[in-house]
């Protein structure tokens, strides 16, 4: 199949099928005569396998780990346990990071006025004014 059916039967789009093979996350397809990138099967396969990884969020690094771990057979489900812990790790740290801005900007909303003076706390805030005039 071609690139465009390799995308469609993959949900990987063409622009980001080139970047994989560009970077090496996946192997270059054969070619035609015409220069004409053609995908088989089990390439197909990988990329639904990258798309996957990248929808729960694993980075380039960790989905060529993972892909890595995926083709060596004599691999142990902890080497996979080991990447997927630390991945939710990072997630578990972005989230608390997020609450916490969520945290002050529900707050700094909160103290702003919202109404027709030009004080705000928010803008205040982000100036780094806020320790100046408390």
């Amino acid at each position: 199949m071609n690139i465009g059916q390799a995308a469609e039967a993959s949900g990987v789009s063409a622009k980001m099928i080139r970047y994989y093979e560009e970077i090496g996350l996946i192997a270059p397809p054969a070619r035609t005569g015409n220069n004409y990138r053609v995908y088989d099967g089990g390439q197909v396969h990988v990329l639904r396998f990258i798309k996957r990884a990248r929808s729960l969020g694993f980075s380039l690094e960790e989905t060529e780990t993972l892909l890595k771990l995926w083709a060596d057979k004599s691999r142990t489900s902890a080497a996979v346990k080991d990447v997927a812990t630390s991945h939710i790790d990072d997630l578990e740290r972005r989230i608390a990071e997020m609450q916490g801005m969520v945290n002050t900007l529900k707050h700094l909303a909160h103290c702003c006025g919202g109404d027709h003076r030009p004080d705000c706390p928010i803008l205040d805030d982000l100036a780094g004014d806020s320790a100046a005039k408390g």
